[in-house]
């Protein structure tokens, strides 16, 4: 009975990390981080691409899985494409397929991302997250079998952390990026220990998503006015055809001046009542 305890007590200290690195994907050699980024050229109305970064590889260089379904990760990159789709320079949001992004395939697989696919930016979703799991002082009731299945003698803890970087892929340049945490503890038995770490990883997931999307929105609105207050930072371009939305300036002018010639127009235009001279 004693060795039987003794082997749920050692079994039930978790620690589990699931990580995504983007220095990883977009750096594996050394010596291209020392690669200089140009100034950005924005081509109005953009083409976003969307997209977790991928998995490291194992030491036989093949692609770790998650332990998150993929439905789930895709439902959730749906919260960031909401952030992009209602801009009024963003003509279309492209979730990147995961089997396009390579473990550390750099600049050129985002370089064949872009060919393919016909984006010139796209924001990349990392994550970082992880757990843990000790018994404390009731582990003591693993002696009982009951004591496993009734006694919440876990206590466990989640770290996570949900980044968006986005950058303009032709000259390597990082636009902004948006970070979000969470951070959950709780208690669960010996049994449940398993159902109680997917939750948390689920939700972890889920919340530190929700924090970085409010930061995400945040860092959209001082872009845009970073690029009015600094367009020397940023070369904006607008495509043939299109005439509107994105960083303002003379836009924004001629627009204002076109409505007050209108009114001006509109007011030389209205006859004027008769006035009798009092004399």
């Amino acid at each position: 009975m004693c060795l039987a305890t003794g082997c749920v007590i050692w079994d039930s200290n978790r620690r589990t990390t699931e990580r995504t690195s983007l220095l990883d994907f977009l750096y594996p050699k050394a010596a291209e981080k020392t690669m200089q980024p140009t100034i950005p050229t924005l081509n109005l109305p953009l083409r976003v691409g969307l997209a977790w970064v991928p998995m490291a590889a194992d030491a036989r260089g093949h692609q770790e899985s998650s332990e998150l379904p993929a439905q789930f990760l895709e439902e959730t990159l749906g919260k960031v494409r909401n952030q992009f789709t209602n801009l009024p320079f963003v003509s279309e949001v492209v979730i990147v397929p995961g089997q396009y992004l390579q473990p550390k395939g750099g600049f050129e697989n985002l370089d064949q991302v872009r060919t393919m696919l016909g984006v010139d930016v796209i924001a990349l979703v990392s994550r970082d997250q992880k757990q843990f799991a000790d018994p404390n002082a009731l582990s003591f009731f693993y002696l009982t079998v009951v004591g496993a299945y009734a006694v919440p003698a876990q206590k466990n803890e989640t770290y996570t952390m949900v980044d968006t970087a986005v950058f303009d892929i032709p000259s390597r340049t990082l636009l902004f990026r948006a970070p979000g945490m969470h951070r959950s503890k709780g208690h669960s038995t010996y049994v449940g220990l398993e159902d109680a770490l997917q939750k948390d990883q689920r939700e972890g997931v889920v919340l530190a998503t929700d924090a970085m999307v409010v930061n995400l929105k945040s860092e959209l609105g001082l872009f845009q006015e970073r690029i009015k207050k600094q367009p020397d930072t940023v070369r904006v371009v607008h495509r043939p055809g299109y005439t509107g939305g994105g960083a303002g300036g003379w836009l924004d002018v001629a627009w204002i001046g076109l409505v007050l010639v209108g009114f001006w127009v509109s007011c030389r235009l209205t006859p004027q009542p008769n006035v009798r001279d009092p004399r």
